[in-house]
């Protein structure tokens, strides 16, 4: 019987600090070492470095703790072994880290590529630093490791381009919630890989005469994406339930709030009556057929460090640099929640990117406040002048699709045979 086939992921601190250490022969070790160090790996020439990638992929795998990690891919590790003997840089195959070492799919909550451009960026990651952090200052609140958690899954999923993840929301009279005024939407999926976007926003005839102002902005007639359209409470039910079966083809179904729990009520009332029964608060592990819910109020909690508060969307918004206009119109909520969750899921793993964001104002796996700012009644988006200027992109880190990892085991050992017969040879 042929022997089964582990695969699965080592870390990163493993493979750099300790295989070569391990070696039985210095011989070994020193090509190993220069094979692998930050230098060499992001160099255009590596052995690792994929088609079409503009550094060196590794992975980005969360535990259930919260905890993350740099990760090389078994397929990766094999690979240098092979491409080491190949080149006539050691005499023999190197030997394999210990099986011990070797971390099975399984035991990640999320798993993410993540693409170094320069040796800086790599050897600035600061996975155990940030792991210490976390330790030390929310190691033991599980709310904050849900919501930690979630955030990498969420950019997992995202980053595979893959499914139709549809913004959502819904606003009432502020009298009587019963009394539904607007929906609005914004989604995006793919074809052939590019993005298709589409947007909307309806409003109930009969109930236009029930403003808000009081308690909510009446902002109705506001809509910043286009026309609205104004339809009578059948026609309005209809077109939402269209659009949501609309989506059934897609498989994976999205859905995108901003704080989920009154949105979701809204689509169940009987002004919607929306046929939810399969919707799941629990992501997938992969792309697959299903209704999903996604909580971008939550996705914000995690990259703030915060365990249960809910920033409302405009402040979310703000702070994320998009600069938000006319809020509290529901097509316009139902954009910039689509803007908030693309800017999170594309913005980096969740740590460094929080460091990347609040830079002055990150304490451990937190953004923290000033006095002063906590005391000025009238900054009420939170951090100051910084968080009102968009964060710029990461110049040095970028993700690419969960999707691409298990075709890049493949790759990865198709090219080993191909080195193998070169090294027989």
């Amino acid at each position: 019987m042929p022997d089964l086939l582990v695969t699965g992921y080592y870390r990163y601190t493993d493979i750099w600090f300790e295989w070569a250490l391990a070696l039985p022969e210095v011989a070994m070790s020193i090509p190993l070492k220069s094979v692998l160090s930050y230098e060499a790996l992001v160099d255009p020439l590596h052995p690792l470095r994929l088609p079409g990638k503009d550094g060196i992929e590794l992975s980005m795998g969360t535990f259930a703790n919260g905890e993350a990690r740099l990760l090389f891919s078994s397929a990766q590790v094999e690979y240098i072994r092979y491409w080491l003997h190949a080149m006539h840089l050691t005499r023999e195959l190197v030997p394999l880290p210990y099986s011990e070492c070797l971390i099975r799919r399984s035991s990640l909550q999320t798993l993410a590529p993540v693409v170094y451009k320069d040796a800086k960026s790599l050897k600035g990651a600061d996975i155990d630093k940030m792991n210490k952090r976390l330790k030390k200052g929310g190691g033991a609140d599980s709310g904050l490791t849900a919501r930690r958690i979630v955030f990498e899954h969420v950019r997992s999923l995202w980053l595979q381009n893959r499914g139709v993840w549809c913004a959502i929301d819904i606003e009432a009279w502020e009298m009587d919630s019963t009394m539904l005024t607007e929906f609005g939407w914004s989604f995006v999926r793919w074809e052939n890989g590019q993005a298709v976007e589409e947007r909307g926003h309806f409003i109930v005839k009969e109930n236009r005469w029930y403003t808000n102002g009081k308690y909510v902005p009446e902002r109705r007639m506001h809509y910043n994406f286009g026309e609205s359209e104004a339809l009578t409470r059948k026609e309005f039910k209809e077109r939402v339930n269209a659009l949501l079966d609309s989506f059934s083809q897609y498989g994976s179904v999205f859905l995108v709030f901003h704080d989920a729990n009154q949105d979701i009520k809204f689509l169940r009332s009987p002004a919607i009556a929306a046929p939810l029964e399969n919707l799941s608060y629990i992501l997938p592990d992969t792309i697959k057929p299903g209704l999903f819910v996604v909580d971008t109020s939550d996705l914000f909690g995690a990259l703030l460090g915060d365990s249960h508060d809910r920033r409302a969307l405009e402040r979310a918004a703000t702070q994320l640099g998009l600069q938000p206009t006319n809020l509290h119109n529901a097509g316009n909520d139902a954009h910039y929640t689509l803007l908030a969750l693309r800017e999170m899921a594309e913005g980096g793993p969740l740590d460094m990117q929080r460091r990347r964001r609040w830079p002055t104002q990150t304490v451990g796996v937190k953004v923290v406040q000033n006095e002063e700012e906590e005391d000025d009644d009238d900054d009420e988006w939170g951090f100051g002048v910084q968080s009102a200027v968009a964060a710029p992109k990461a110049q040095d880190v970028t993700e690419t699709p969960e999707a691409e990892v298990l075709p890049e085991a493949n790759l990865y050992a198709q090219a080993a045979q191909k080195v193998e017969v070169v090294a027989a040879a």
